[in-house]
This record gives structure tokens, sequence and C-alpha cells, in this order.
């Protein structure tokens, strides 16, 4: 697993220009780096992530469209023992799923043009109650608690891969997500790879 101090400058000249750290009051401590090759490998992997996530836990999505937010929010739907069929929020706004072991709450905060908007969320009461996923969650980080886990899906940089290959940045802000890093790491171990083929 590749992790990467971001108190001060990156110095790991691998890593995509895209994720390049910066030495900010909110920059990121570790990193996780994966490798998945279809929507269901994705999904794999973030059921394994799913065994981690608790009450109050939020967790960031970012990409581009088509990248795996969804297909991602639904592995972690998946490993949290909910059944019911998930579908993205982007008109609803919020999807929130309660059979599984802890209730999950789907943003998606594409369609939000004012950062005012986000008080009609109410995100402090769906933290209160369960695990809150954000897509499009980097658009809002302003307004939203430091600590929380960030995800990034994207492309393979070679373009060598198929269509379905997807690289994920696990990115841990805050001490509660450093505290639980390692044992993420354990957990996606098998989807590690190497950021100079990422």
């Amino acid at each position: 697993m590749w992790f990467c101090c971001c108190r001060s400058p990156c110095s790991v000249a691998a890593v995509d220009e895209a994720f390049r750290c910066e030495p900010t009051a909110r920059s990121l401590d570790v990193v996780i780096l994966a490798a998945t090759s279809s929507p269901k490998d994705t999904q794999a992997f973030a059921a394994a992530l799913a065994d981690a996530m608790a009450v109050g836990d939020l967790v960031v999505l970012a990409g581009d469209l088509g990248a795996g937010k969804t297909c991602f929010t639904q592995g972690l739907g998946v490993g949290l023992g909910i059944t019911e069929r998930m579908t993205s929020p982007t008109f609803t706004l919020i999807n929130r799923y309660d059979e599984g072991r802890i209730e999950l709450n789907h943003l998606d905060v594409y369609r939000i043009d004012d950062i005012g908007e986000t008080l009609d969320l109410d995100l402090p009461e769906l933290l209160e109650v369960g695990l809150t996923v954000i897509e499009w969650g980097e658009e809002i980080t302003e307004v939203l608690p430091v600590d929380h886990l960030t995800i990034r899906l994207r492309y393979p940089d070679d373009g060598i891969g198929g269509d379905d290959d997807r690289i994920i940045q696990v990115e841990a802000g805050g001490p509660s997500w450093e505290a639980r890093l390692p044992g993420l790491s354990i957990a996606v171990e098998q989807w590690s790879t190497d950021p100079e083929t990422a």
C-alpha cells in the first residue's frame, strides 16, 4: 500500500498531477492507491471498506461523470447489508437507506449552484443518524467537517486499460480516519497498485 505524508508538499513525482497534494490547512495526511477492473470490482472494493464505517462517518466521492461514484456507493450499501436497489440521487439530492447495519445517506450535490443551498441538506442531522456519502462533495468541502474520507475515482493515466478500469485514491482527512487508515489498507490490499503504473 502506498502512503503519502502531506503535511508538506508531496515529493512523489509519480502521483498524478490532479491528485498532487498541496500544503493547506486541510491537507490530507495519508493515501491508499488502488485499481479495479470492472463495476463489480469497484463495488467489491467499496464493500470491503464498509466494515470500517460507523454512524457519523462522512465519505466524499470525487471523479468525473461516469467515473463510478454511484457504483462505489452501491458497493458500500452491499457491504452494509442493504438489499434495496440503490440509484443516483442526482435529481432528488438525497436517498436514505435504513435496512443495513447502519443507515446510509446518499447525497449528490452536482446540481447545487450556491453553497448556501447545502443548509437544506441538514448535514449535521444526517451525520448523527448514519453514514453519509456525498457525490461531488469536493465542491462543498468548505462546509464539511475536516474529519472525512475522500474517495477519488478516475481512469488510468496510460489509456491502456479497458473502459471499466479505475484508479481509486483513498484520502484520510482528520484524526478519526487517520487512525483507521491502516485497517482500511488491510481490507483493500488485494486492489493495491503502484503509483508509477497508475
